[in-house]
């Protein structure tokens, strides 16, 4: 955006709110919704190291995104302000938490006490892709529960409510104690895989492990199809083995579903699997595509016919490739940044989105 732009715009917006205070005065407008759209329209304050996946958010709303000074020092220290006044504000700051996952974070945390001591009423941070998430229990002695001291970080920093979406695990927003509003890409998920004509007769969904059968559940729910288990043994972190498949998968589509693909070790073996066991394709779904070397080389080789993911990660393009399908997320985090500046209820966002923006 050039600086001509950003004083056209700075114009624009001292005339709106003029335009909008006279209308006031002369009790042509309510009050709350004149104050909701100054505070709104001028204010929405939306920083991300993803410019695409806010971009794309900002679009939805109809408003461009405001701006920010990054800056990284030679010592490897980040330092970040608004460009504008934020004072009395409601803010939101978009920023997943993934690879470089602890630079990400400090980004956030950084920006997040700036916006604080720049007085904003509010902030709310939207994370679509809540970083350190697997590291939520004590599996042995002496481990950390990161997860629990990144949601202390955040709200330490100052922000006042998290906007996440698919956790790891859903009891980690009760490590939180500010409002969190958790997000789920199921709709948006179960959406694409009805639009091309997956029929409850001929498909089958299955989980990759016990522990994501109530995610699995929940597809299949929405596309009215059975349920298949894979049970496995994992001999050390990123290491899958595929023992058991649970359920009937022979001569039906498969939809592996899980929160995200790391390695892409356990979704692909289990692909593999399915196939072995008379799976006619075998297609893959997650809400997170963290994609940690070697996934792309192994889904490249897999059995599967395809892998749909979401943008909640922006994926470099050396990290695409032909079986990978993109959806976005931007139509649903622009709703729920409406409904919460305008303090209306989001529940109705778990139902079947009419348009999600993935309509081709």
């Amino acid at each position: 955006m050039t600086i001509w732009f950003q004083v056209v715009l700075t114009i624009v917006s001292i005339l709106t709110c003029s335009f909008i205070l006279r209308s006031i005065r002369k009790s042509q407008v309510q009050i709350n919704d004149a104050l909701f759209w100054i505070f709104f329209s001028i204010v929405l304050l939306v920083f991300s190291i993803f410019p695409k996946l806010a971009e794309k958010i900002a679009k939805y709303l109809d408003m461009d995104l405001s701006a920010a000074e990054i800056v990284r020092f030679a010592d490897g220290e980040t330092f970040a302000k608004a460009k504008k006044s934020v004072r009395g504000c409601k803010v939101f700051i978009v920023q997943s938490t993934s690879k470089p996952v602890n630079e990400s974070l400090m980004e956030l945390l950084v920006f997040i006490d700036a916006i604080r001591r720049s007085s904003a009423k509010e902030i709310i941070a939207v994370i679509p892709y809540y970083g350190y998430a697997r590291q939520d229990r004590k599996a042995s002695p002496r481990e950390p529960i990161t997860s629990k001291l990144v949601a202390n970080l955040l709200t330490v920093a100052g922000a006042t409510r998290v906007i996440t979406m698919d956790l790891h695990a859903r009891q980690i927003q009760g490590f939180f104690d500010i409002p969190v509003d958790h997000m789920e890409a199921l709709p948006i998920l179960a959406k694409n895989f009805i639009k091309y004509g997956f029929s409850p007769e001929d498909t089958v969904v299955v989980s990759p492990d016990v522990g994501g059968v109530k995610r699995a559940r929940g597809l299949a729910n929405w596309l009215h199809t059975p349920l298949a288990i894979i049970d496995k043994r994992r001999a050390k972190a990123n290491v899958s083995e595929v023992m058991n498949i649970i359920g009937d998968v022979k001569g039906k589509k498969a939809i592996l579903i899980d929160d995200m693909i790391d390695t892409a070790g356990t979704i692909c073996n289990a692909a593999q699997a399915l196939i072995d066991k008379g799976a006619l394709e075998v297609y893959g779904c997650a809400t997170h595509a963290v994609f940690s070397d070697p996934a792309v080389e192994r889904l490249k080789n897999s059995a599967f016919t395809e892998v749909v993911v979401t943008d909640t990660i922006e994926l470099p393009e050396d990290k695409k490739f032909d079986k990978l399908k993109i959806l976005t997320t931007s139509k649903m985090f622009a709703e729920i940044i409406t409904r919460i500046a305008t303090n209306n209820p989001i529940s109705g966002l778990f139902e079947m989105p009419v348009d999600d923006g993935n309509d081709d």
